[in-house]
């Protein structure tokens, strides 16, 4: 069975004052090499049957009204990950 990815991250314009904790931490570990992180969220919808622009369309307007918050994320991401060969549910 497919399942389909849905990425959000917060809004570029806004603080994201998750990232910058997790981004003082690594400062604090020595990786100063990394100078941002921005905190997101990963939804992992899995579906039965085949994957169609229906299908998506719908899945669109589950991220938009559903799975994110419009006034302070974006869904900047949509895709479809196939079960590997083989593997049965």
């Amino acid at each position: 069975m497919p399942t389909i990815v849905v990425e959000v991250m917060p809004k570029a314009e806004l603080l994201d004052p998750q990232g910058k904790a997790v981004a003082g931490a690594l400062g604090r570990l020595g990786k100063s090499r990394f100078t941002s992180v921005r905190l997101g969220k990963r939804f992992e919808i899995t579906v039965a049957g085949h994957v169609d622009g229906a299908m998506l369309a719908e899945i669109q307007e589950l991220a938009d009204t559903v799975l994110s918050n419009s006034v302070i994320e974006d869904v900047v991401g949509i895709h479809v990950l196939e079960a590997p060969a083989g593997e049965t549910h």
